[in-house]
């Protein structure tokens, strides 16, 4: 395992410790959007230089191969012409062209390897980046969602606990029973005291009339006709 890739292990580790006791995680998770962001540029930059590293190396690895087979051409023709010299030095040319050529190739194909590998870390990090950016919309629309609620229990509780229509007439129901109440009983009142100055009348006229008849049989006993 990679470096690189120990290093990314560990920070999705600790990623997933810190959500559970983030009270913003999508804060967050915008900082370890941003950190994985910077990694991916890196890590494409330094694809790009081994692209171009491994392009060299595979140059040169095939330019030895193509010098090896010319050496290897040249002393055939030497010893064909008679020329053993020649073809002894046209065969040790061929050998350190076989020797660079190896030595290139096991470069290319170890170069190679490194890009295979860092375009595998390339992907988990960009299948990881959006996976986490899902996840920060999904968290960004829980927030929106509790910030909203929030709102509106503060409006909630503004308007006095969120006096719901009905009890609000059934209250104004109750404060016009009373004021009707009210105006009845003082109707009651007003009608009970005609009622007894009437009746107080009404006793003040027979206690009248009882005293003028007794006036009158009085008189009649003196002598007095109507």
């Amino acid at each position: 395992m990679s470096i690189m890739r120990r290093v990314r292990d560990i920070t999705v580790a600790s990623l997933n410790e810190r959500l559970e006791k983030a009270e913003d995680p999508v804060r967050l998770i915008d900082q370890f959007l941003w950190s994985t962001r910077e990694e991916i540029i890196q890590a494409e930059r330094l694809h790009q230089q081994y692209m171009g590293h491994s392009n060299h190396l595979k140059a040169q690895w095939l330019q030895a191969e193509e010098q090896r087979e010319k050496r290897e051409k040249q002393a055939m023709t030497a010893l064909k012409a008679g020329e053993e010299q020649l073809a002894r030095i046209a065969l040790h040319e061929k050998a350190t062209s076989e020797e660079r050529s190896k030595q290139y190739r096991e470069l290319y194909e170890q170069s190679r390897q490194n890009t295979m590998d860092l375009e595998d870390q390339l992907r988990e990090m960009r299948s990881e980046y959006q996976l986490v950016y899902d996840k920060r919309e999904y968290y960004a629309a829980r927030m929106e969602s509790l910030r909203l609620q929030q709102r509106m229990n503060a409006r909630y509780t503004e308007q006095g606990g969120g006096v719901q229509p009905g009890s609000m007439f059934r209250r104004l129901e109750d404060r016009i029973g009373d004021m009707e109440m009210e105006a009845k009983s003082l109707h009651d009142l007003r009608r009970m005291g005609k009622e007894f100055v009437t009746e107080a009348g009404n006793q003040v006229q027979s206690v009248i009339e009882r005293e003028l008849q007794q006036l009158k049989k009085k008189l009649e006993k003196e002598g007095w006709s109507s």
